[in-house]
Formats: C-alpha cells, structure tokens, sequence
C-alpha cells in the first residue's frame, strides 16, 4: 500500500493512500511530522526521531540528537548532522554519508 498524505488534524495524525482514502490514525501527543516516503513517515519526538508505517505502526527509533531531518522520500529519510548530510532507511539504518 501507497502512502500519498499523513496530515495533523488536532490531536490526531492521519495516513492517506494514494487515492486519498484514509488509512489509521493515531495521538500526536508529543510528535511532530518531519517527514513523509513513500510507505513510512517520520516523527521527532522529545529527544528520538521515529519511523511509522502506512499503519501508524512504529518501525524503528534513533536518538535526534545533533540531528535535524531535512526530507523523505521513497524508502529513505536525510538527516543535517553537522557538516555532512546522512541518508538512513525506514529502520534508521545508516546507508550512506555526503558533505552538506
């Protein structure tokens, strides 16, 4: 399944698919949506940065620290740490490192 959208509607947040139907829903107490790809989204949260699915099922979780995600898309997220821009996959796994 597709994801196209995850919006915030109040305390909520909301998965799409591709036609625009509504997936799951899940609090949005203490995250912010930083990120969308294309069967995940991510979220920071307090001090972690967390991977959710198309479900709002948590995948995996890293710690934000000197991290700021700048983008998702497709199967990765980048993140600006310090001088260099780092590509993780939807279970935080490093995949590769370029300068910023």
């Amino acid at each position: 399944m597709a994801l196209s959208d995850v919006k915030t509607d109040g305390s909520w947040i909301k998965t799409f698919d591709e036609k625009g139907k509504h997936i799951s829903t899940m609090s949005s107490s203490g995250k912010d949506v930083v990120g969308i790809g294309s069967d995940f989204f991510v979220c920071l949260e307090g001090s972690w940065i967390k991977t959710y699915d198309e479900k709002c099922k948590h995948i995996a979780t890293m710690s934000s620290s000197g991290k700021i995600v700048r983008v998702a898309a497709g199967q990765t997220f980048t993140c600006k740490e310090g001088s260099w821009m780092k590509t993780y996959d939807k279970n935080c796994k490093h995949q590769n490192t370029r300068s910023a």
